[in-house]
């Protein structure tokens, strides 16, 4: 059984997708970490030096592999949709979980964090209407279930997944 995260940066996947590895006993694997494990510099390095072109294609090689395994919850970055082939794998793959927030909350939840490169800009509440206006659709047409965020505590956001994949079939009662 594969769980995959999606949604935009700060919605929660790494602190969702760890404690839901937790509860549900499987393994935890956030493709941007990996994607720095394998590059041996950070993203905001990778950014600089290979532009986002060059990150979308080393994430596209991480998330081909990694969709490979199986009893995992992988937690993809925030830009993971926008390539079909990224999208593909995570639907045939396993099931894509969509975690929902909005705007005021992304940027409440990356204020500080410098490790975003998209944010790095004069005015990051108009990068990120623009990213969700983008991504959103992508994000909808990808997942099998919307879960909102929005302040929820991460807990609550793990039990009313779990509650959704047992009422499924995906998860034994």
């Amino acid at each position: 059984m594969n769980i995959f995260l999606v949604g935009p940066m700060g919605a929660g996947k790494s602190t969702i997708g760890r404690l839901l590895s937790q509860e549900l006993g499987l393994d935890f694997v956030d493709v941007d970490r990996e994607i720095e494990e394998r590059a041996g510099a950070n993203i905001p390095w990778i950014f600089d030096v290979e532009g986002e072109a060059g990150f979308r294609e080393r994430e596209e090689a991480a998330i081909d592999h990694l969709t490979q395994k199986s009893n995992q919850i992988l937690a993809t970055g925030g830009g993971a949709v926008l390539r079909e082939t990224n999208r593909a794998c995570l639907q045939s793959r396993g099931f894509v979980v969509y975690l929902k927030t909005s705007v005021d909350q992304q940027l409440e939840r990356t204020a500080k964090d410098k490790n975003r490169p998209l944010l790095q800009a004069d005015n990051p509440r108009k990068v990120l209407d623009e990213l969700m206006a983008h991504r959103d659709p992508l994000y909808m047409s990808t997942c099998d279930l919307v879960i909102k965020t929005d302040r929820r505590h991460p807990r609550g956001v793990v039990n009313e997944i779990i509650k959704q994949l047992v009422s499924r079939g995906i998860l034994p009662a």
